[in-house]
């Protein structure tokens, strides 16, 4: 029975925290190419969401001098289940301790994963509501479509790059009832990617193997998605991040884990963000079987359709990490 339980406790992803070094430069992308609503500020940083997104906030970007992952943030599915997954943490030896909380939520327990991500799991949100002039005739749908770029509808998932991938996502497995649901598995057994979730979504969290440095609990982040509808949406995009002269790093391209049809460009910050969406699929099946790709099947899975993805797709994560030879000097 507790390991059912565990299975439901964490509800979803509820927002991401992103640094900058350049936060005008990030804040310009995310709202005027990006759409997304600014709702708050405080101190060094900006609260943002996307017109889909119900809760306060679901970008939190921070000023710092470089840039990279702030934390993860994950909504547990009742204050029971919150307390429960807190004790396993803290169990683990991963647990940080309690904070009182942030704008737009309650009381967070944060913690680390192996690589030394930074994360929290919580319960009290605040949901967002809109000004009168936001407010939408879709009573299912928090606030009208916005008329700025092309706006993206929520967030998706977050992609962090790994020393262990394998040691991480046993973590988030057994520590937070996360499910595997696609993997690629290399000759000797050892994972190069995993695509993790505790929703239908086929994944709110990936783990990928840091080429980029052999150094473990750095924390680095690959990549945050958000969704952006259909593939008329990301053609749209592709023009609009052109134009404004928006580093475009790959795509649009098809994935063949996930399905999905997507995009990758890198902020005027530094940080790599994902335009997802299209046809990614969507797992109901309670007896899910793992999808596993071989090492020789990695390029379909990569890439299904497109122009192949360049080598710093698999190297290049924030923070930057110096090479050995830049760092003698």
């Amino acid at each position: 029975m507790e390991n059912e339980l565990k299975r439901f406790d964490v509800a979803q992803l509820a927002h991401v925290e992103m640094f900058t070094p350049n936060p005008d430069g990030t804040l310009w992308f995310f709202k005027e190419i990006l759409g997304m609503t600014e709702v708050d500020r405080e101190g060094q940083s900006v609260y943002l969401r996307s017109y889909e997104d119900f809760y306060h906030h679901s970008l939190k970007i921070t000023e710092r001098n470089e840039p990279g992952l702030g934390h993860v943030s994950w909504r547990a599915s009742s204050k029971n289940a919150l307390e429960r997954r807190v004790k396993d943490l803290e169990k683990s030896g991963a647990g940080k301790g309690w904070i009182d909380g942030d704008l737009g939520h309650g009381a967070a327990y944060q913690f680390v994963t192996p690589d030394n991500h930074n994360m929290e799991i919580l319960w009290d949100v605040d949901y967002y509501q809109a000004p009168e002039s936001e407010c939408t005739l879709l009573k299912n749908r928090p606030q009208k479509r916005p008329t700025r770029g092309v706006p993206v509808r929520r967030i998706d998932h977050v992609n962090l790059l790994s020393s262990n991938v394998t040691a991480n996502k046993k973590f988030m497995m057994s520590d937070l009832g996360f499910n595997l649901r696609e993997h690629v598995v290399k000759n000797d057994g050892s994972e190069i990617g995993t695509w993790l979730s505790v929703s239908p979504l086929v994944h709110e969290l990936a783990f990928m193997g840091d080429q980029g440095t052999p150094e473990p609990g750095l924390g680095r982040l690959h990549h945050i998605a958000f969704w952006y509808g259909f593939p008329q949406h990301l053609h749209d995009l592709s023009e609009i991040l052109t134009e404004n002269e928006i580093q475009i790093e790959a795509g649009p391209l098809k994935h063949g884990v996930s399905q999905a049809m997507c995009m990758y460009v890198f902020e005027p910050g530094g940080n790599r963000i994902e335009l997802f969406g299209d046809s990614g699929y969507l797992i109901f099946d309670p007896d899910w079987k793992p999808v596993k790709w071989e090492e020789g099947e990695l390029e379909k899975a990569i890439i299904y359709y497109g122009a192949p993805l360049p080598d710093s797709y698999f190297k290049r994560g924030t923070p930057f990490v110096k090479s050995p030879a830049a760092a003698n000097k």
